[in-house]
């Protein structure tokens, strides 16, 4: 093991770049070509890469510092240096002593030029669209690089999309990006030339052997040259080039690339699927980092978890555009109860997943309101409040028991339905905290005194947020009553996972037809919402009808 300083490699002649990044900390173990910092000139973004494999021993800069070409940025402890000497030093101890003596006859300036000249070839090859899997068509939908950016073998180059996935396209080898010929929007197919690359190929590969070819008298001195010593070899700085994204005044710069952000933010946005222009920046001058976008994604992790999501979208569903109202007039931030909050999560799951039903009637309550009369001082000695309620929940536990098609559920598994042996119906409240629904178990093996000290007991403890979490579950049908706010019928949301709920509005007295006069009747107006997928419009014909005759006659509920 051995200490390497890593120094800022050629820069392109820039002087004092600001470094507004370090990805790395102290005792970081490296891969050779990972991004050590990033600096930013007046135009362009540059990442620094690790020139070999190591462990991050020091750091000799921070985040703001000015640097230039030779400037040392860390000290990387490495395997790989100390083999590198000891191999050179065996390679000097093996030369023969005459060697050694005799000195180096000096080398021509041309044949030294043309030396340096033969270590790299350039090429200009052509980008071609690579297999599409049998698409014939595929639509141009990002463009991950601009012509003169430096790119890496397999540097996302195009992002392609067909009717069935999208796909990133990568550059075959590293080089620098001269044009594309494609912009955001076309339709490419396969073998088609999108852009054109310009590559440095080394003597003897096949890119380069054709130009290598044509140049014998070149070949030839360079053969003559001698050998450069191991002393020469150690002394030439040696530094992979560094990632450039320039940013340009282009008019037909797309959204993406107006995002103030370094390639390597870039490239984590891409592979997690970020859009930039959501991501808001904490960097210098609004800069996005990688910890912005990571700070992001979790905060959609979370908020998908919390179901603050569910309020604004789902299902695809666009959200609610922003609006800044204090723009309006005077407003007040109110901060949402988390019983709030669950209850606007609830509802939207409910509202997007459940196709809904509402079936509307009106029950004849003259007689039920007349024997509630008649038994209120009997109930006031039972300690027990007798309103309408009682009799509602009796009726519907009723009826559920005598049309089970409605005292059912949706197995999660898409295959089954569950019938239910059991009635349990849950009663809307309206607390100080938000709606809750406390559940009465049982309800159709009870009398009306029985539930209705439940009820009221029930109702109490969610007014006072007392309510125990089993005591909000395993309803079968749910009772909303509006009875005293006024209205004439309303359309409520089914509380999956059960698959119909009743909304209770206020009576009214109004003329019934008796066959030989019209009479006044106190009538109440019903609306029965229902899960499409589990029940049919007969099914509600039927439940409702039982209901609507319990209610009308309550010595049906003795039977």
């Amino acid at each position: 093991m051995s200490k390497l300083t890593v120094t800022v490699p050629d820069i392109g002649g820039a002087e004092n770049v600001e470094i507004i990044e370090i990805n790395v900390a102290v005792g970081d173990s490296v891969n050779a070509d990972q991004d050590l910092l990033v600096l930013e000139t007046d135009k362009a973004t540059m990442e620094i890469p690790c020139p070999q494999a190591g462990k991050v021993q020091a750091l000799l800069v921070k985040v703001g510092d000015k640097v230039s070409e030779g400037s040392a940025i860390l000290e990387l402890e490495s395997a790989d240096s100390a083999d590198t000497e000891q191999n050179n030093a065996e390679q000097i101890s093996a030369e023969p002593a005459a060697a050694a003596q005799e000195p180096a006859p000096a080398a021509p300036a041309a044949e030294i030029n043309a030396g340096s000249a033969a270590d790299s070839v350039e090429s200009l090859i052509d980008l071609v669209v690579p297999d599409l899997g049998g698409a014939s068509e595929v639509t141009v939908i990002e463009l991950c690089a601009r012509p003169g950016d430096t790119l890496s073998a397999d540097d996302s180059l195009i992002v392609l999309e067909s009717d069935k996935a999208s796909m990133d396209i990568p550059a075959p080898q590293g080089g620098t990006l001269k044009e594309l010929l494609i912009n955001i929007g076309d339709k490419v197919k396969e073998g088609q030339v999108y852009g054109r690359l310009l590559t440095q190929e080394q003597p003897g590969s096949a890119a380069s052997a054709q130009q290598t070819s044509a140049q014998p008298a070149l070949n030839k001195a360079v053969e003559n040259a001698p050998a450069p010593t191991a002393a020469a070899v150690s002394a030439v700085p040696v530094a992979a080039a560094p990632v450039v994204s320039e940013t340009t005044n282009s008019a037909e710069k797309t959204d993406i690339h107006n995002v103030y952000a370094g390639p390597s933010s870039r490239r984590l946005a891409r592979q997690l699927g970020v859009d930039l222009t959501k991501v808001k920046g904490t960097g210098d001058r609004s800069r996005i980092t990688k910890d912005d976008i990571r700070d992001y994604v979790k905060a959609l992790v979370k908020q998908a978890e919390s179901g603050v999501a569910a309020v604004t979208s789902g299902a695809g569903i666009p959200a609610v555009p922003a609006v800044d109202f204090a723009q309006f007039g005077e407003i007040e931030l109110q901060l949402m109860s988390k019983i709030k909050k669950v209850t606007a999560a609830n509802m939207s799951r409910n509202w997007l997943n459940v196709p809904h039903v509402t079936q509307f009637d009106e029950a004849d309550i003259t007689d039920l309101d007349a024997f509630r009369a008649s038994m209120k001082a009997e109930a006031e000695k039972q300690g027990v409040k007798l309103t309408p309620l009682p009799f509602l929940i009796k009726a519907a536990a009723s009826a559920l028991t005598l049309e089970p098609s409605f005292n059912v559920s949706l197995h999660h598994d898409g295959e089954h339905m569950v019938q239910k042996h059991y009635v349990h119906i849950g009663i809307a409240c309206d607390t100080p905290n938000g709606l809750m629904v406390p559940v009465l178990r049982d309800a159709d093996k009870k009398g009306i005194y029985q539930i209705a000290r439940e009820a009221s007991e029930l109702i109490e403890k969610a007014r006072n947020g007392k309510l125990k979490p089993n005591e909000m579950q395993g309803g079968c049908f749910t009772i909303s009553s509006l009875g005293a706010m006024g209205g004439t019928g309303f359309t409520p949301i089914v509380n999956a996972p059960e698959v119909a709920i009743m909304g209770v509005s206020k009576a009214q007295i109004k003329p019934q037809w008796n066959g030989k006069e019209f009479v006044p009747r106190n009538m109440l107006p019903l609306a029965v919402s229902y899960d499409h997928r589990a029940i049919n419009g007969a099914d509600c014909g039927r439940f409702f009808t039982t209901l609507v005759a319990l209610l009308s006659d309550v010595r049906r509920l003795i039977l």
